[in-house]
């Protein structure tokens, strides 16, 4: 197994693990403790929070200092994709190989889950006892900023104003930006809070996670088209069904993947002149050749 394997599946593990102990199995459980670790425990990638761990390390950190960040999240990002497969949304029937939340447990309860973990996700921020106050003040004010109206939830707006109409370029890779650059930007800089980083450091951080976003979104954007929702472990044919216009719709097959290599490349440069960058560069090209 490659290193970069290894290092991402043992993070997934604990985070796993980290879960299931937040919210224990037990025949008290209600059927919202039953719906937030359906979508928790199903097995993932865990690549922001892998990413949030990642910069801690970077910028000399302990992994330690930066776990309850990347909970947090992990929790955030399974509360957007249990609302995003809502039917007022994508209506997806599979998420993470098995049927979506709101098929198991009801559309209402999923919209609890959702609600739950966001809650949850800033109780962990808030309280990470390896971070001071100010430390944890300014991760709960980045969570908020990215995923709220001017980032994640606002890129879904225009994500779903932009069905079944033409858009254009400029206006793809801003909503793109938001609905998925806004939170690998949130998961790299909790890294860099976790590890009293610098704001140079934050900076290059930044620039990363804006740029592996944008090639993630684009290579996403190709497996929905190329790979089966079996092989995928979610709903495939979403962007068509819901006739939204994609870099593979706007630029091809081939030019959507070039331009996901040029954001990687652009990733690649902003920490490139860091000591020890060379896990997290052969991370983001390695992302461009996943299939799920």
């Amino acid at each position: 197994m490659i290193e970069e394997d290894k290092r991402l599946l043992n993070h997934a593990s604990d985070i796993e693990r980290a879960f299931d102990s937040y919210f224990p199995q037990s025949p008290s459980n209600g059927d919202l403790i039953k719906s937030m670790r359906y979508t928790l425990l199903a097995p993932g990638k865990r690549v922001r929070p892998h990413l949030t761990l990642e910069f801690c390390r970077l910028f000399g950190g302990e992994e330690e200092h930066a776990f309850p960040y990347a909970c947090a999240v992990e929790a955030m990002h399974t509360y957007y994709l249990i609302h995003d497969d809502l039917p007022c949304m994508d209506n997806a029937d599979l998420r993470r190989g098995r049927s979506t939340n709101h098929r198991v447990y009801g559309e209402a309860m999923a919209m609890l889950s959702g609600n739950a973990l966001q809650a949850f996700a800033f109780y962990l921020a808030a309280t990470n006892r390896f971070v001071n106050a100010y430390g944890n003040s300014r991760a709960c004010a980045l969570l908020a900023e990215k995923v709220g109206c001017r980032g994640m939830c606002g890129g879904q707006e225009e994500d779903i104003q932009n069905e079944d109409r033409p858009v254009g370029r400029s206006d793809l890779e801003r909503i793109n930006r938001k609905k998925t650059g806004s939170l690998f930007q949130a998961s790299c800089i909790l890294g860099c809070i976790a590890a009293d980083a610098s704001e140079e450091q934050c900076a290059s951080a930044d620039q990363y996670a804006l740029n592996i976003g944008a090639a993630y979104q684009i290579i996403d954007d190709l497996l929905d088209v190329t790979v089966s929702s079996r092989d995928m472990g979610k709903s495939a044919l979403t962007d068509v069904k819901n006739m939204k216009t994609t870099f593979v719709t706007l630029l091809g097959k081939d030019g959507a993947r070039a331009l996901a290599e040029e954001y990687t490349e652009e990733a690649v440069k902003a920490i490139k002149g860091y000591k020890n960058s060379e896990y997290l560069i052969s991370f983001a090209r390695d992302m461009l050749d996943r299939r799920k």
